[in-house]
């Protein structure tokens, strides 16, 4: 099996005594069920895995009482697999075609025999068949697909190499060229394969990328398939017509996504349902502008004004429709590849855990992403041209002495170098843009001595 970083989450959530149902979300064809049956098999005797849309008659499993009770004889008896207390995981895989399931898990966790994790690609669009969410009881961990780094381990890197680049990238000093060129071109080869895993295995295995292709449009082609099976009424026109223009947007002059290039007459209002539709089946990475660039930037969107990612580099080079994944292998990321560019940038801070937000003003320019890392905020530019000195929009907003960053980075093709605020990175180092880890303690107590 691939090496996924969420498979140390998948230990910290059973290392938790008082551990909830575990629900994986996430698009569709990242790995989540090959994931969980690894998990099983390494961390507990019995297993049990129930799929809800390859086995439509288990939903009866949840079709009388829903008490722990129950539930727990109808399983047994239909799945007809040992099970025991404190060693045994039951898996509820496509559980959003079983509503009645999510409901019952309340009463299951509270039950305490077994432990439990729910999985589905379409949770987030499903929500309206759900009687009684069970708050309280679940944990949400959403998951994507393999970043660069992840993709590295894929394709045998050691991990001693991987150790050097991040000391590089701690202390800002240029990594020796020699694998700083073989890192781009893993990089390229990361654009067009993305990081479906089993893109990413055909890949490993074949080299092939015209399998790795046929393999990608067979996914869009599922996607498609789940717009119409899962959307609703008129939205299913809609959602469609946004998932296809998705490439051609992007590769707009300032990649802003404008509902009215799909239908003149079109007017955001009608389509926030659409673009929400799409965000919840992981499917898209909406991208928010910010009037201000600095923290709380969620509180400061603008949430008319936004770019509409593909969750997957790969896919969305599938989905260009052009034969651009030769000229990407080469290295060729000038001008009319950017947006592919900006759109891996994307998935891998996304993959990080960040929000994305962009700022964009007349009076200043526009940055391609600013992100919270805690209670700051750090400016990223991304080039794919050699002139990547040249930041007009950046000057301008670090000049700005009311604003404060802790980081101010520049993707591009050069190595490691920091010039005053700015820190040049190639693009490969969004890896390392990692989330703060020192939160610490925040304790805060009212003395009550005056009353």
């Amino acid at each position: 099996m691939l090496k996924r970083k969420a498979y140390n989450r998948l230990i910290e959530w059973k290392s938790n005594k008082e551990r909830k149902a575990l629900c994986i979300t996430g698009a569709r064809q990242i790995g989540k069920t090959t994931l969980i049956r690894e998990f099983a098999l390494q961390n507990y005797e019995n297993f049990v895995e129930i799929n809800f849309i390859t086995e439509p008659n288990a939903s009866e499993i949840f079709s009388g009482s829903l008490n722990a009770d129950a539930v727990i004889t109808n399983l047994t008896a239909y799945t007809r697999k040992a099970t025991a207390p404190g060693k045994t995981l039951i898996f509820l895989d496509e559980i959003q075609e079983c509503p009645e399931a999510r409901t019952a898990i309340k009463f299951l966790v509270e039950d305490g025999r077994f432990d439990y994790i729910e999985s589905g690609s379409m949770l987030g669009v499903r929500h309206k068949n759900v009687k009684s969410y069970p708050v309280g009881y679940e944990e949400i961990y959403r998951m994507y697909p393999m970043d660069f780094e992840e993709y590295l381990w894929a394709n045998g890197l050691q991990a001693s190499t991987i150790e050097y680049l991040h000391e590089c990238f701690n202390n800002r000093k240029p990594v020796s060229e020699s694998v700083h060129d073989t890192l781009k071109k893993l990089f390229y080869s990361y654009i067009v394969v993305g990081g479906m895993p089993e893109a990413v295995q055909i890949y490993v295995e074949t080299h092939d990328i015209g399998k790795v292709i046929s393999y990608q449009n067979n996914i869009l082609e599922q996607y498609r398939l789940d717009i119409g099976k899962y959307s609703e009424g008129s939205d299913k026109l809609k959602i469609q017509a946004i998932f296809d223009s998705i490439p051609a947007q992007l590769n707009d002059k300032n990649r802003r996504f404008y509902v009215n290039s799909i239908n003149k007459n079109a007017r955001l209002a009608r389509y926030d349902n659409s673009f929400k539709w799409l965000d919840d089946a992981g499917v898209a990475l909406p991208c928010y502008n910010t009037d201000t660039p600095q923290p709380p930037l969620k509180l400061n969107e603008k949430r008319n004004l936004f770019k509409l990612f593909m969750n997957d580099t790969g896919l969305l080079c599938a989905a260009c429709m052009e034969n651009i994944q030769f000229d990407i292998l080469m290295g060729n990321l000038e001008v009319n590849l950017g947006s592919i560019l900006e759109n891996v940038i994307a998935q891998s801070l996304k993959a990080n855990d960040f929000n994305l937000n962009y700022f964009d003003s007349l009076k200043y320019g526009e940055i391609d992403f600013v992100i919270q890392n805690g209670v700051h905020a750090e400016l990223i530019e991304v080039k794919s041209g050699r002139d990547y000195t040249k930041h007009k929009a950046l000057d301008n907003i670090l000049a700005v002495k009311e604003w404060n960053f802790s980081n101010s980075y520049v993707l591009c093709s050069g190595n490691i170098s920091k010039q005053g605020m700015i820190t040049y990175l190639p693009w490969y180092m969004v890896m390392f843009i990692r989330k703060s880890q020192n939160v610490g303690e925040m304790k805060y107590e009212v003395d009550l001595a005056g009353l």
